[in-house]
């Protein structure tokens, strides 16, 4: 929805992960039925929500620069009112940040920052979903009865274009699978990264299935080495990335944000948890299909069996031109 000088600005700062500012469409949207927002985050965060219109900044290294934009913000609302702000991080810098640009903002009462904000919430227990500890934050600035839209991601032209693009000269074939073998970090210690994805990719790839892969910076010589088979895709913005994933038959992924945005996109997605809490950070969306055995990791033919029944049976016939 385009800026309306009538509504109230409402400064948001996003998180600094792709899979958590998925799970936040929801709320966002809910909140620009009642704000003009302006969304403050990491640099990808203007590709991926360019479908949206909404006016987005990519947050500054600097504290002083981070200050200086958070003031800026401040005063872009309506004529003699200034603007609100909502705070999702829960870092004690990320409230310090507002309060010194004059700005406290609505947020989780959390790591001794109550006092920076102008409204501190008790932070919800661990077992709700990190989509309702979002929806949780952005209802306290919300009237009674909003309606919550479905999480879907709108995709911008541009985008699509730009991964069809990459897919012809890549020579991808229709209905492709998408597969995101790359995680990082751990969760007590454990890996979020599958092991079984080299036998899924060599039984897919007997099968007769195109197999594509989007690496990014520092993935490129891994996945080369580690996954041949894989078509590459390098280089690519998020929004790109999330285009390719919505033209394809189906997408694998650990625990990782390219397996929130192939939710978002509605693509039937398997997403193979171990350590992971799917209750807590699992993907959401009608085609999402979560395979999870802790402490054992799923089984490749678990894996291959619930993707098998997403996919054409003959993939070099399968679907239309790209």
């Amino acid at each position: 929805m385009p800026p309306s000088p009538q509504r109230p600005v409402l400064v948001v700062r996003l998180s600094n992960w792709i899979g958590d500012v998925v799970l936040m469409l929801p709320s966002l949207l809910r909140l620009s039925e009642a704000y003009t927002l302006h969304l403050v985050g990491k640099g990808w965060m203007p590709g991926l929500l360019a479908g949206y219109g909404w006016p987005c900044h990519v947050y500054p290294k600097k504290l002083g620069q981070r200050v200086a934009l958070l003031r800026r913000l401040a005063a872009a609302g309506p004529a003699g009112t200034r603007a609100e702000a909502l705070c999702f991080p829960t870092s004690l810098s990320s409230a310090l940040e507002f309060r010194l640009a004059g700005l406290p903002a609505v947020g989780y009462a959390k790591e001794g920052r109550s006092l920076l904000l102008r409204r501190a919430l008790p932070v919800p227990h661990a077992g709700v979903h990190m989509a309702e500890h979002f929806a949780q934050l952005a209802s306290a600035l919300l009237p009674v009865g909003a309606t919550e839209p479905a999480a879907v991601l709108r995709l911008s032209s541009d985008a699509l274009a730009r991964a069809r693009a990459a897919l012809a000269q890549a020579g991808a074939a229709p209905a492709f699978v998408a597969v995101c073998p790359f995680s990082s970090g751990t969760i007590g210690g454990e890996s979020k990264e599958w092991p079984g994805f080299g036998e899924l990719v060599a039984r897919l790839k007997a099968e007769g299935h195109c197999l594509v892969a989007c690496p990014g910076p520092g993935e490129e010589q891994q996945l080369a080495e580690r996954w041949p088979e894989v078509l590459p895709l390098p280089g690519l913005g998020v929004d790109v990335y999330a285009a390719v994933l919505s033209l394809a038959a189906a997408v694998v992924a650990n625990d990782t944000g390219p397996g929130h945005l192939a939710a978002a996109v509605g693509t039937p997605l398997v997403s193979v948890l171990g350590p992971t809490d799917p209750a807590r950070w699992g993907p959401r969306g009608a085609h999402v299909h979560v395979l999870r055995d802790w402490p054992q990791w799923p089984t490749v033919a678990a894996v291959h069996r619930q993707l098998g029944g997403l996919l054409p049976r003959s993939p070099q016939r399968a679907g239309a031109a790209l």
